[in-house]
């Protein structure tokens, strides 16, 4: 007999089965794109670079997200969270560690595509291999802080799913925010801006931009 529970206060069925709906759509499309991405690097020769290794790096942590997500949808569509506290923490720190995987790596991306771009510089597989090893290890650290009583995981409003817990107030949690704000989210951002940015000055004051302008109206042109 299945035991029937009650919908988490505040929510009605249609949204929370629609958050479910979301949440599972978002996980199916992940894995599928990212999917491509992965198989691609695998199996095409010519992708197996060091610089598409940080993409692939990208794309193992967007897959890790996409696998939180497939769990947080069927526990909506269950309306409760069947794992109990310790697959709670367990749920958050996997959720928080290829997110933050996701930043870093992306931020990485960046980094060399500024570095391939503007300065001419190939990366070497050893460069490679140390920014994504190094990506993780940051990340991992920083997910399991809440773990060791830097910061908590609990359940999010919607309780069928867990993450940090943002309604804190004390010290420890504002600490924990503080850091974690700058080193995963204002640093790695300003990589990226300032990194895509510097390629964007490159290709206006080479000239590209107007050669790309002509090769796509010429092409245009020919396609009518």
């Amino acid at each position: 007999m299945v035991t029937a529970y009650p919908l988490p206060e505040g929510f009605t069925e249609v949204e929370v089965f629609v958050i479910g709906t979301a949440l599972l759509v978002e996980a199916l499309l992940g894995f599928c794109l990212n999917g491509l991405t992965i198989i691609s690097f695998r199996k095409i020769k010519e992708l197996r670079t060091p610089s598409n290794l940080l993409v692939l790096s990208v794309a193992l942590a967007d897959c890790g997200i996409c696998i939180n997500a497939f769990i947080a949808a069927f526990s909506s569509f269950l309306r409760y969270w069947p794992y109990g506290s310790d697959g709670c923490q367990i749920h958050g720190f996997q959720g928080f560690m290829t997110a933050l995987a996701s930043i870093s790596s992306s931020a990485a991306v960046a980094w060399d595509r500024y570095h391939h771009y503007c300065t001419r510089s190939k990366m070497q597989w050893s460069t490679a291999i140390s920014m994504m090893v190094f990506a993780w290890l940051f990340a991992a650290f920083w997910a399991v802080m809440p773990l060791l009583g830097w910061g908590e995981y609990d359940y999010e409003p919607l309780r069928t799913c867990c993450t940090l817990d943002y309604s804190k107030g004390d010290r420890n949690y504002i600490t924990y925010l503080f850091a974690l704000s700058i080193f995963n989210f204002i640093i790695p951002g300003f990589i990226m801006l300032t990194a895509y940015q510097s390629i964007q000055q490159k290709f206006k004051k080479s000239g590209h931009y107007k050669v790309m302008e002509k090769n796509l109206s010429w092409r245009y042109f020919q396609a009518r």
